[in-house]
C-alpha cells in the first residue's frame, strides 16, 4: 500500500469511527503534545477510555507530502466548536503505520474536558 492510500485509510477509519481498524503497527508509537505513546495496545487502550476526544472529528486535509516510508500532512480537526490545527510526521512499515509524530498548538492550560485519561506522561 502506497504512503498516501495508508494516510487516507488513517483519517477515514478514524471519520467511521471504526478505530478498531487504523492500520498501526503492534509497535505503534504516537508522540504529541501530551506525550508519547508506546505500542498499539497502549494507544487503542488510550482512545477506548478517551472516546469522546478521539472521535466525531471532521477533518480538512489542507496538503501533504508523500514519500515510500514516510508522510507528512497538515490538516484541520474540527469536533463541534473545536478547532485543531496539526501537522503531522507519518512513518511506514510493512503496509502499517508504525508511527506519528504530531505537532500542534495547546493554547493556555488544558481544559479538564480535553485532558486525555490514563496517560503516562
Amino acid at each position: 500500500m502506497k504512503s498516501k492510500e495508508l494516510v487516507r485509510e488513517w483519517f477515514e477509519v478514524w471519520k467511521r469511527g471504526d478505530f478498531h481498524n487504523i492500520p498501526i503497527s503492534e509497535d505503534f508509537k504516537h508522540t504529541s503534545p501530551y506525550g508519547t505513546i508506546d505500542g498499539k495496545k497502549a494507544y487503542m487502550d488510550l482512545v477506548e477510555s478517551n472516546r469522546d476526544k478521539f472521535l466525531g472529528y471532521e477533518f480538512v486535509i489542507h496538503e501533504g507530502l508523500y514519500e515510500t516510508d514516510r508522510a507528512c500532512v497538515r490538516y484541520t480537526a474540527l469536533q463541534g466548536d473545536f478547532r485543531l490545527e496539526v501537522s503531522e510526521w507519518y512513518v511506514f512499515e510493512n503496509d502499517r503505520i508504525k508511527e506519528i509524530i504530531a505537532y500542534y498548538n495547546i493554547e493556555g492550560e488544558i481544559s479538564e474536558g480535553r485532558k486525555l485519561k490514563n496517560l503516562d506522561n
